[in-house]
């Protein structure tokens, strides 16, 4: 068997930015130990397998296809990034002749389609609600340290925890943050969390004028961090709609790699937009 494989770096407009994903091409679906086996292989943080759903499809012609995605370690049910290197495999190197491609997915029907020099994916919108912070006291202190934080809120589609942090702690003091992997699932008492997302207010007289700065730690899913996050930005769009009264708006995720979203919130529905960039395409040999 052969499979054609492909790196893209999503959320960024330069190679080595941004979050990379491996993208593999299926004609037929496979068992899911060698699903497991292939992302495991490919050793980054989400592998997308794009299947044809009938044996007439084709990527160059087909407008519908499902879409499934695996870290190293196990199958989620929602990952942005490798949802966006998908969809520019699929126009950017098999010229696929759709102005959008809809995505058959656990979460649903995932649409995405092109706007200038970037792709916009259609996400559900998950709202999350405000926690008692003594409930995850522990993972807490394991994630920000002494860094203050504002406010707790978790969201249970996704088992993603929201930490805000405090006004007063600017890009700086998010990017400084370093939790321990073994030290964070340690302190998970609450058998609930499958990612820490910390979050801060942007600055408006920053350059290029950014809302809100996140990070994403998810080492539950054999991911330390994780560079560029888009399904966490279903959460943050929702969070950050709200406490800004905003309903556009450009985040940027500053990891060590880092990337820029732009968000727009329709009803339950958030527009997410980046660019990404195809590196590497190859021949899997099974």
């Amino acid at each position: 068997m052969e499979i054609p494989v492909f790196t893209v770096d999503a959320f960024t407009n330069l190679p080595f930015k941004g979050n990379p994903a491996a993208v593999c091409l299926l004609e037929n679906e496979l068992q899911d130990e060698l699903y497991q086996k292939i992302a495991a292989e490919m050793n980054l943080s989400e592998t997308a397998f794009v299947t044809k759903l009938k044996p007439t499809d084709d990527f160059c012609s087909g407008a519908r296809l499902g879409l499934r995605w695996f870290t190293p370690t196990n199958e989620i049910a929602l990952c942005g990034h490798a949802t966006l290197a998908a969809a520019a495999v699929l126009f950017y190197q098999k010229e696929n002749t759709n102005p959008v491609v809809a995505f058959e997915t656990l979460s649903g029907e995932l649409r995405v389609r092109r706007r200038g020099e970037s792709l916009v994916m259609d996400f559900p919108l998950n709202r999350p609600q405000v926690q008692d912070c003594n409930e995850f006291k522990d993972l807490i202190k394991a994630a920000v340290g002494a860094a203050p934080v504002q406010e707790v809120c978790y969201c249970k589609t996704t088992k993603k925890l929201l930490l805000c942090l405090a006004d007063t702690c600017d890009r700086a003091a998010l990017a400084s943050l370093n939790p321990v992997a073994e030290t964070l699932l340690r302190s998970d008492h609450s058998g609930k969390v499958k990612s820490i997302v910390v979050t801060i207010r942007g600055a408006a007289a920053s350059p290029p004028g950014y809302d809100f700065f996140s990070r994403n730690f998810a080492p539950w899913h054999g991911i330390p961090e994780d560079p560029v996050t888009g399904s966490a930005h279903t959460v943050l769009a929702a969070y950050w709609a709200e406490k800004l009264g905003k309903k556009k708006m450009l985040a940027y995720q500053c990891s060590r790699r880092g990337g820029e979203l732009e968000l727009e919130l329709r009803d339950n529905r958030v527009d997410i937009a980046g660019r990404a960039v195809v590196i590497l395409q190859g021949t899997l040999k099974l």
